[in-house]
C-alpha cells in the first residue's frame, strides 16, 4: 500500500512518517479570509494564481492524481507571514526547486528564510540570483528523521544564519494554490508536487563555478 504518488509517479510507502499524513487547518474561504486580514501578503493580486481551501483530508504529500481539478501546489502560510516569500517565484527560485527535485512545501521555512535573504543580498549589489552560487556558500540536507529539506552555511564562507533556531507551529498551516484555468502554465517550472528523491546538494566548489558566477 502507497500514501501517494509523487510528481514523477513513484510510490512513496505509507507509513514512513508521521508528516506523510499531515492535513491543513485551511479547509474554508474564511480562514483563508482571515488570514488575508492578519496582514499575511502573498504577492501581486492578479486573475493567474488563486488560493483554494484545502479538503479535509487532503495530505501535505498528495498531488493530482487524487485531485483531478488540475495543477496546484502547497506553501506553508508561515514563508508569507514571516519569510515575506512573494508569487509568483522568481526564475532562480524555480531552478533552485528543480535543482533540488523538490516541491515548495518539502522545504523547510528556514531554508526559505535562506533562500530569502540570499536573494537579497544578491539584490543589494545589482546580483542576479543564481543555483551555483547560493550552492557555493549553503548545501541541501535532511536532518535525522525529517522529510523536510534544510539548508546551512558552509563552514569559512557561510553569509546567513538560521532564521529561527526553533521554527515552531507551521505544521498543518499550509495553503493550497492553484491556477485559474486561463493560466494553467502559470506553475510551470517548478516541481508541484512532493518528491520521492530530492536531490541533496553537496557545496559547490570555486572551480565548479562559471566566470560569470
Amino acid at each position: 500500500m502507497f500514501a501517494f504518488l509523487d510528481g514523477l509517479q513513484n510510490p512513496i510507502p505509507l507509513g514512513t512518517s508521521n508528516l506523510l499524513h499531515e492535513t491543513s487547518g485551511y479547509t474554508s474561504h474564511e480562514l483563508i479570509i482571515i488570514l488575508r486580514k492578519s496582514k499575511c501578503h502573498f504577492g501581486k493580486e492578479d486573475d493567474r494564481l488563486r488560493i483554494v481551501p484545502c479538503r479535509v483530508d487532503e495530505l501535505v504529500c498528495c498531488d493530482e492524481s487524487s485531485n483531478p481539478e488540475g495543477p496546484f501546489c502547497f506553501f506553508y502560510a508561515t514563508v508569507f507571514k514571516k519569510v515575506l516569500l512573494r508569487l509568483p517565484l522568481s526564475i532562480f527560485q524555480k531552478e533552485l526547486l528543480t535543482e533540488l527535485n523538490v516541491a515548495p512545501a518539502q522545504l523547510h521555512p528556514n531554508s526559505w528564510a535562506f533562500i530569502r535573504g540570499f536573494s537579497i543580498l544578491c539584490s543589494q549589489f545589482d546580483i542576479s540570483p543564481t543555483v551555483e552560487v547560493f550552492l557555493y556558500f549553503s548545501e541541501a540536507k535532511r536532518l535525522g528523521r525529517q522529510l523536510w529539506i534544510f539548508f546551512n552555511g558552509i563552514s569559512g564562507r557561510a553569509l546567513l544564519t538560521l532564521f529561527q533556531s526553533s521554527y515552531k507551529n507551521f505544521k498543518g498551516k499550509f495553503l493550497k494554490f492553484r491556477c485559474n484555468k486561463r493560466y494553467l502554465t502559470f506553475m510551470n517550472g517548478f516541481p508541484l508536487y512532493w518528491t520521492e528523491k530530492p536531490r541533496f546538494q553537496g557545496a559547490r566548489r570555486l572551480e565548479d563555478l562559471s566566470p560569470l558566477d
